[in-house]
């Protein structure tokens, strides 16, 4: 049986929990920040940390499968426990894998997360667009079918993204905007939100030239350690702001391996993001 849509399933953690999707990215450094060693058993440390801590009162978690996968087979078996405690403590997992390929390459990747009996099934998956949108074919078909979502990448905050996501087809219109065109066909109807996601870079700035109500929701790095504050999402986002998931990292995870602290940090910035948006 498949779960509710994904994007009413979202809107609701976000009405109740408050708009934050807050990143687990366990890289050396911070790894070292905390005090823990650049192994499977600090990954392992780190991880349970944050699922314990913030789990229970965030809406979104997302795990970097990079961070995981760089320890092999034993650092994919702490990410499938991470992903299985954070949604049994009530998080929505958006796995960040920015999976891309084609035919059944893409239905494999799919299944690898979007599939209901998978080991790493999570409630949305990052991916990327760039050798087609229909490439994605595949995922959008699993999605649907398993009650997941998926978060597009449309216009990053990346420097090097310009170059694709800027570049202006025949029709004149750019890639990035073609983007969220798909992505509003997909949602079209779709209530209380669509499950079929775009990643839009919250340092951009003025975006007011793109069309973001695609009815669904834009998932936003940036905020934090990027440069990015709450106070920036309407002048970026605009009337698509209510629809935004801010992801914060290390803007959280600075204040590990405290547990208290990491969910002190987590709950000031899903308030000030909820006040933030509720006030434009």
């Amino acid at each position: 049986m498949s779960l509710e849509p994904f994007g009413a399933r979202l809107r609701r953690a976000m009405d109740e929990r408050g708009p934050l999707c807050v990143g687990i990215d366990p890289h050396a450094s911070l790894l070292a920040e905390w005090g823990l060693n650049d192994d499977v058993a600090g990954l392992e440390r780190f991880s349970r940390t944050v699922v314990e801590a913030v789990a229970d009162r965030v809406a979104v978690l997302k795990p970097q499968s990079a961070f995981f996968e760089r320890f092999g087979s034993r650092g994919v078996a702490v990410l499938e426990k991470s992903v299985a405690e954070a949604r049994a403590a009530g998080a929505l997992v958006v796995m960040d894998a920015k999976r891309g390929d084609i035919g059944s390459t893409m239905a494999a990747y799919a299944e690898s997360f979007l599939h209901k009996d998978a080991p790493l099934f999570s409630d949305a998956l990052t991916v990327s667009p760039y050798l087609g949108y229909g490439s994605l074919s595949p995922a959008v078909a699993l999605a649907r079918e398993s009650g997941a979502g998926l978060f597009v990448l449309a216009l990053t905050s990346n420097p090097e993204g310009g170059e694709v996501q800027h570049a202006v087809r025949s029709d004149g219109r750019n890639v990035g905007a073609t983007m969220l065109a798909h992505l509003a066909a997909e949602n079209a109807g779709e209530e209380p939100l669509g499950s079929f996601g775009a990643v839009v870079g919250a340092t951009l700035g003025d975006l007011s030239s793109y069309d973001l109500d695609i009815n669904g929701p834009l998932l936003a790095p940036g905020i934090g350690a990027q440069g990015a504050t709450p106070a920036d999402l309407p002048r970026v986002f605009g009337s698509a702001v209510r629809n935004v998931v801010p992801n914060v990292s290390r803007g959280v995870l600075r204040h590990g391996p405290d547990a208290v602290a990491l969910r002190d940090a987590a709950e000031r910035f899903a308030e000030e993001i909820r006040h933030t948006v509720t006030s434009s």
